[in-house]
Parts: structure tokens; C-alpha cells; sequence
């Protein structure tokens, strides 16, 4: 799926966090979206992703030569973020039974793949309040990675993880997104240095 932008802009009040942007996201590439923190990457993910309205400009999503609509575009979509939250009422194995019936699963994996590749088989009937961050953290990409969704967005994707989870998650990516558009919003470069593509928030100020 391509994602095109149309001088897209956001504000906020009289404030424009980003203006000006025209630039595509092409299929089966891999783009991280760079700035320091509170430049607005995160708010720029949340409008490419339909939680957040443009202030001006469009976007246009095309699969092959269909148009999707923002409100078709939760089915073709996955995301791991900070402002994301996982059910922590769920046990694990809740979670990944609710989620995906919601989402396909990615062609390599069903819920016992998922449980090994978390290496959480343990704590599968366990409930979520009771993870540390890091495992919560886990839990996101994975659900996010392990979905058959034609663009997955990570936004700080590495936040919470430690030195084996960073390594967890560069396993992750090359594991299952070698086939999709990635979007990845980050200021740490461990998180994107294999992308494709560099974006820079700070250009469309």
C-alpha cells in the first residue's frame, strides 16, 4: 500500500506542528520518521493512521489501484505506541484470542508461535497489570508485527526494552516486515538504521 501525502499540515490552536508535506511512503519499503522529541513524529503517525485529522491538505492510501477511505484503513493497518494501550484486565492468552479476532494472523504465526516468539509460554494466563513495562512492550510490536496488516507503524518502538529486548526486536522487524510498508517513528538510530528511508519532521516546520 502507498501513502501519499498532499501538503499535508496539523496544528494545534494557532501552533502548526508540521506544514507543507508532500512525499509518498511506498509499498514494501521502510521509512523512519526522525526529529527530536516533541517535534512532532508521533503526531504525524497519529494522522497517517486516521486517529488524528489533517488541519490541511490530504492523504490518499492506494492498494494496488484501489482507494482505501480512512474508515476502511483500520483493516489494512497495525500499530505499537506509547499512547496505545493493551486491555490489562486480559490475560496474554485473552489478549492474543480478542486481538486477532480482529486482525488476520501474519502468515508464519498463530498464538502458540506468538507465545514462543514472546517467550511468554509461562505466562500466557497471566494477567497484563502484572507485566513489566518491558514485557507490555514486547507484547505491542508483537501484536502489531505479527498481524497481517499491509503497514505496521512503530512509534518509540524500542521504549521500555532493554539490551535483549532491543536485539528481541531487530529480530522481530527481519522476521516479519521484510514484505510490507514500515513506518517508524524514532530519535534513537538503533531503532532505524536498517530503514530505507530517512524522513525529517523538522523540514516541514
Amino acid at each position: 500500500m502507498n501513502i501519499t501525502l498532499h501538503n499535508l499540515g496539523r496544528r494545534f490552536n494557532q501552533e502548526w506542528i508540521f506544514k507543507g508535506i508532500d512525499y509518498t511512503f511506498s509499498s514494501y519499503q521502510s521509512y523512519a520518521i526522525l526529529g527530536p522529541n516533541g517535534s512532532g513524529k508521533s503526531t504525524l503517525i497519529k494522522v497517517l493512521t486516521g486517529q488524528l485529522t489533517p488541519s490541511e491538505g490530504s492523504l490518499t492510501f492506494q492498494n494496488n489501484t484501489h482507494t482505501i477511505e480512512v474508515d476502511e484503513l483500520y483493516q489494512h493497518i497495525s500499530i505499537a505506541a506509547p499512547y496505545i494501550e493493551l486491555i490489562e484486565e486480559f490475560t496474554l492468552n485473552e489478549l492474543l484470542d480478542f486481538h486477532f479476532k480482529f486482525k488476520q494472523f501474519h502468515p508464519e504465526f498463530d498464538i502458540q508461535k506468538i507465545l514462543h516468539l514472546l517467550e511468554m509460554e509461562k505466562s500466557a494466563n497471566k494477567s497484563l497489570k502484572f507485566f513489566s513495562s518491558g514485557m507490555k512492550q514486547r507484547v505491542k510490536l508483537a501484536l502489531a508485527c505479527c498481524s497481517d496488516s499491509k503497514v505496521v507503524f512503530l512509534d518509540e518502538p524500542t521504549s521500555n526494552l532493554d539490551v535483549s529486548g532491543e536485539k528481541w526486536y531487530l529480530d522481530l522487524i527481519t522476521a516479519t516486515t521484510a514484505d510490507r510498508l514500515l513506518i517508524i517513528g524514532s530519535n534513537q538510530e538503533k531503532e532505524y538504521a536498517f530503514c530505507d528511508e530517512k524522513f525529517s519532521i523538522t523540514t516541514y516546520k
